[in-house]
């Protein structure tokens, strides 16, 4: 039996049940309800971390829990925004930190950037999906994969993007049946044969999309996935790339620079 293929058609055959299903947890309900009493009084990026649980709400909704301690390079983020092209998220690789800082958008809205729907209600949305794949990649780490992959796909414009997130580029060379071995070859070498077997046009394309993950989780389960796949190889693929790019003692230092 396909653990893998099972768990995630139950997921993403009806994904506003499952998250409704969630969002009624009381773990969730309370978190859920301190962000919406709490965000409003939040004037600056100082105020934000200062509050750690709904900085680490914040955090979570952005995929970047992993990086919840390092508050001096978050403030960092929010700080300089993302309008110059040198602002400090806009020289990270990961887009999740460009999006955070489109979120609290302090240095374009000053006070304001919390009154607006995305810092709300759109933040207390991303929270809800990623504890829901959170919550899935618990029982089976494929299924994480899957429901990232499924979220960012129509969101990838060029094989390169696929190629800079390591939990993306896994779902492909999975579904396509590519050895993990490919990950060595020069990139635009990856790119050339990627691109002979994947078309961007049906990433935008729901039903090549399902499609694609069937494929997925199939082969993901048929070479060793499944509930009993490493935990932490799937959380690695899915860490910021700054905490993997950043040395410890780099990042402590600017955590340092908070205090």
């Amino acid at each position: 039996m396909n653990t893998t293929l099972i768990s995630f058609n139950q997921i993403a055959r009806d994904m506003d049940a499952s998250i409704g299903r969630l969002s009624e947890r009381a773990d969730i309900q309370r978190e859920v309800d301190y962000y919406r009493e709490t965000i409003e009084a939040i004037k600056s990026p100082e105020d934000l971390v200062a509050d750690t649980r709904l900085f680490d709400f914040a955090m979570r909704a952005h995929g970047l829990e992993d990086m919840a301690y390092a508050k001096a390079f978050m403030l960092k983020v929010m700080k300089e925004g993302r309008d110059a092209d040198d602002a400090f998220a806009n020289t990270l690789t990961d887009p999740r930190y460009r999006d955070f800082a489109a979120t609290f958008d302090f240095a374009r809205y000053g006070e304001t950037a919390t009154t607006f729907t995305k810092a709300r209600e759109g933040v207390v949305e991303r929270y809800l999906v990623q504890s829901l794949e959170a919550e899935a990649g618990a029982s089976d780490p494929g299924v994480r994969l899957a429901l990232y992959f499924q979220r960012k796909a129509p969101q990838i414009d060029n094989y390169y993007a696929i190629l800079a997130d390591k939990a993306l580029a896994e779902v492909v060379r999975t579904s396509l049946g590519l050895p993990d071995s490919m990950a060595m070859l020069d990139i635009d070498r990856q790119v050339e044969i990627i691109s002979e077997k994947l078309s961007l046009d049906d990433l935008k394309d729901p039903e090549k999309i399902d499609e694609m993950l069937q494929r997925f989780a199939n082969l993901w389960q048929l070479k060793g996935g499944g509930p009993q796949a490493g935990q932490s190889t799937v959380a690695s693929l899915l860490m910021p790339s700054a905490s993997r790019a950043l040395s410890p003692d780099l990042l402590l230092q600017m955590q340092q620079l908070g205090r």
